[in-house]
Parts: C-alpha cells; structure tokens; sequence
C-alpha cells in the first residue's frame, strides 16, 4: 500500500515540479514585457517632444529610412498597445498557474500524510 502511495507522490512532486519551471518561464517573459513597455514609454516621451520640423528615422536592417513623426507615433501606440495586452494576458496566465500550483501542493499534503500513516501502520505489523 505504501508503495502505491509512494509512486503516487512521485508522480505529484514532478507534476509539480514542471508547474513551477512553467512559472519561472511566465514570469521571466512578463519581465521582458516590461523591460519592452519601458522601453517603448521613453521612446513615446522623446517622440512627444519632437514636432513637425524634427525628421525621425527608423533602422530597416543596417540602413536608416526617414519615416513620418506621425506614423512613427503610431507605431509606438500600436506596440505600447500590444505589450499592454501580452502582459495582462500573463498575468492571467500567472494567476491560474498559482491557482494549479495551489491544488497541488494540497494534494501533495494529502498524500504524503496517507503515505505516512501507511508507513506508521506497516511498522506497527512488523
């Protein structure tokens, strides 16, 4: 009986395991998110200073293109836009995968508990 429960617990501890790599990987790409949101932020000020008179120019590879100040504005608002989503959609993320890692550091609990108790029951036969 011990031994069931012993292969149960395994299984359990590196289900859990994988869950919290999972965790570390969602949480370093949100970092990233908001190193990007950062980033684009100061960009957004230095282009909100600018006016028409002021040429911009984007980098295409190893070559610099003069762009509109208008477009690259939306541009910015656009990937601003987008990173804004790509992190509350991590967030979420990050939410239910605390809320998995919950459940299974319960059942854990409980099974090492049984496997205990097992353990006590097959050294009082003995």
């Amino acid at each position: 009986m011990a031994e069931a429960i012993q292969k149960k617990l395994k299984a359990e501890v590196e289900k859990y395991a994988q869950m919290q790599k999972d965790v570390s990987k969602s949480m370093s790409a949100r970092q990233k998110l908001e190193t990007q949101l950062t980033e684009n932020n100061i960009v957004k000020e230095e282009l909100d200073m600018l006016d028409t008179a002021n040429t911009v120019y984007k980098l295409i590879g190893p070559v610099l293109v003069k762009q509109d100040l208008d477009e690259a504005k939306a541009t910015v608002a656009k990937r601003l836009e987008y990173i804004n989503g790509e992190i509350q959609r991590y967030d979420a993320l990050l939410k239910d995968m605390e809320k998995k890692s919950d459940q299974h550091r319960e059942v854990l609990s409980s099974l090492q508990q049984e496997f205990q108790k097992a353990q006590g029951l097959a050294v009082g036969k003995a």
